[in-house]
């Protein structure tokens, strides 16, 4: 299924990001990232094998700079919220909804100057049973 892919090439889609985002965990340096959370579920299922499913992500972005956090989050936030579409390229998921589950917050700060900001997502999606 290539849902979380899509999801970052439409976040990297977003006029006047500042960063490109990553799949994975933040790295040493200024990054912005998107990963799975715990807490995803299979809601219902189909006879075919397909199944309706709420999948959890977490967006993160690493910088010094506490403002550049917030500008490149809440921008990402505002585009995600209007999300109405998000095409599988391999046919594996039908989007239904993206839900914006918390608003960009602070997550931590280090003595060396770095700031970590969260903004979690979830998406209600169809996914569709594999070919054998």
């Amino acid at each position: 299924m290539d849902f979380m892919e899509r999801l970052q090439e439409r976040i990297n889609a977003i006029n006047q990001l500042p960063v490109v985002c990553k799949l994975g965990y933040l790295g040493t340096d200024e990054s912005l990232v998107l990963y799975p959370l715990p807490g995803s579920q299979v809601t219902q299922r189909f006879m075919d094998g397909t199944t309706d499913q709420q999948l959890n992500y977490e967006i993160a972005m690493k910088s010094k700079s506490q403002n550049r956090i917030h500008q490149t989050l809440w921008l990402i936030q505002n585009e995600l919220e209007g999300l109405s579409q998000l095409e599988s390229k391999d046919g594996s998921y039908e989007f239904d909804e993206l839900i914006i589950t918390n608003k960009p917050f602070i997550n931590q700060i280090d003595d060396q100057g770095w700031f970590v900001f969260l903004l979690d997502v979830q998406a209600k999606i169809t996914v569709f049973k594999e070919s054998e």
